[in-house]
């Protein structure tokens, strides 16, 4: 019999501190519109893949909803077999959620966003509208633009004259950026949060120069008639050792008034070993220098997009944070947002000790792929005459800038069901990397269809030059396109009332917040 947790039993947990996973099966495209606020979206077709490093401790409670598709009593099943022992069903799926009172909120990130808007009114966070920033840039004055934003974002479009200087290192590269305290700093993001926190961060961090937020990000800077720039590689100066020392000195102070702890190693390794917690290890730095040495075990994670995403990094709300850097700095600053975030226990490990180390990137907690699964290398698919049916299961925007050349697109959780309506008997399977298609291959191997993976993917086949094709026509699609949602703030393309409407949205968040009633936020006063 399937056990089920009840709406007011979630909202329960998440008022009381307790640790509880709600995990919305459904494809992004449908959670952007509908879902409760610390919901996190990890689709059925892609449970298996990323389910390890977001919930890393299998007796973790565990509340798994749909709407109505059946995803659900699908994830039971698989779920325990990869060792997760505490899962019931949420009564009534995502309706019994609404039908219940439970607040329903749309668009992704949103407790994050939600979340900067308060610290927006309660700080009254300093901000420039586009056209004031534009005027002091037209008059010469002395201003610095920090792009709050991974540099990948900032390359594709960004304020001209902007730098890069990602979030969560804003507090200890800031001095290096705006060397005289008469400087301007104006920190921006897309949208809204990223810019909000990020100067909330500066005046956090008590530096001496004006700092302001852009208001509403690139989307004001467009909607103000301005033009971006494209393809700046302008990376802001690194932290010198006088510098990092006075940032590592108020980060500290703002860690402790926030409480934030710091661990020793064996208080680390001791708090590693208990089985009844959810622990998260997490290094903030940039990806480049978690690559070249990091702690075994920690996961890349750097700050700026911790605090604006913490869902993509944790699954379980009110688990145990451990962060780390290794500058005194960024785990800090990272852990003093985090805390007003709402969860209870956030750690830094400042010292590293005799502790275990790694190089390169982390390492992927994937479950062991089928003895079953057959291969087929590029060379021979290319070779085979476009004989068999080959199957994308990329998001659809990765697959619509290029894929296999005759591919379909499918999502993974209808492909089984699409394949016998349309009596397939013999496809081959591919994805970026091959690892979603060689997890997906048994279940059509099960439903009587005779499965190949592609060897190494799409990314194999690119590489050894073979044709590939771009574009998703009508009729190449075996299941629906709505898997992922394009966010109004990322991109060049996006409609001016489609930036409109996700800034009137954001403006809603905190009304939406106080109905809720379950976020725990606390916006820390000046310290």
């Amino acid at each position: 019999m399937t056990r089920t947790t009840t709406s007011e039993a979630v909202r329960a947990a998440l008022r009381e501190g307790r640790e509880i996973a709600l995990i919305d099966l459904r494809e992004e495209g449908p959670f952007s519109r509908a879902h409760p606020l610390f919901a996190v979206n990890i689709p059925l077709s892609r449970l298996d893949l990323y389910i390890g490093a977001l919930i890393p401790r299998g007796n973790a409670p565990i509340v798994v909803y749909d709407d109505g598709e059946g995803y659900a009593s699908r994830a039971l099943p698989l779920l325990a077999a990869l060792g997760y022992g505490d899962v019931s069903v949420l009564e009534g799926g995502l309706e019994g959620w609404r039908a219940s009172g439970g607040e329903i909120f749309i668009d992704v990130n949103v407790p994050s966003k939600a979340f900067g808007e308060l610290v927006e009114h309660e700080r009254q966070t300093p901000s420039l509208p586009a056209e004031e920033l534009e005027r002091r840039i037209a008059a010469g004055e002395n201003i610095v633009i920090l792009d709050a934003r991974r540099f990948s974002e900032y390359e594709v479009m960004s304020i001209p004259q902007g730098r890069s200087v990602p979030g969560g290192d804003l507090a200890y590269r800031a001095r290096d950026n705006a060397p005289s305290p008469d400087t301007t700093i104006v920190v921006n993001c897309a949208g809204r949060t990223r810019s909000i926190i990020g100067a909330q961060s500066l005046v956090n961090a008590a530096l001496p120069n004006p700092v302001y937020a852009l208001r509403n990000g690139t989307i004001g800077w467009t909607l103000a008639g301005f033009d971006v720039a494209r393809g700046q590689l302008a990376e802001g100066a690194k932290a010198s050792s006088e510098n990092a020392a006075l940032a590592k000195n108020r980060a500290i102070q703002l860690a402790e008034a926030s409480g934030v702890r710091s661990l020793t190693s064996a208080e680390f390794l001791a708090l590693q070993a208990d089985p009844e917690r959810t622990l998260y290890r997490l290094d903030v730095r940039l990806p480049e220098e978690f690559a070249a040495g990091h702690l075994s075990g920690f996961r890349s994670a750097p700050g700026g997009q911790l605090i604006q995403a913490t869902e993509e990094w944790i699954a379980v709300r009110h688990g145990t944070i451990v962060l780390t850097d290794d500058d005194g700095v960024r785990a800090r600053m990272a852990g003093h947002w985090l805390r007003q975030l709402g969860w209870n226990e956030v750690y830094i490990l400042p010292e590293w000790d005799d502790l275990a180390r790694e190089t390169g990137s982390e390492q992927d907690r994937l479950p062991p792929n089928s003895p079953s699964v057959r291969l087929i290398s590029p060379k021979d698919l290319a070779g085979s005459g476009g004989k068999r049916l080959i199957v994308d299961l990329a998001p659809s925007p990765i697959h619509r800038k290029g894929h296999v050349e005759g591919a379909v697109f499918a999502s993974r959780a209808e492909l089984a069901t699409q394949l016998r309506a349309r009596e397939v008997r013999e496809v081959v399977l591919t994805s970026p990397d091959g690892r979603l298609a060689a997890l997906a291959a048994p279940e059509l191997a099960v439903a009587g269809i005779a499965v190949q993976v592609l060897e190494g993917g799409t990314d194999a086949w690119r590489q050894q030059g073979l044709p590939l094709a771009s574009g998703l026509e009508e009729g190449a699609a075996l299941t629906s396109t709505d898997d992922v949602y394009k966010r109004p703030y990322e991109g060049t393309d996006n409609a001016a009332a489609a930036m409109q409407a996700y800034l009137d949205w954001e403006f809603g968040l905190i009304a939406q917040l106080e109905r809720d009633g379950t976020h725990n936020f606390r916006v820390l006063g000046p310290v």
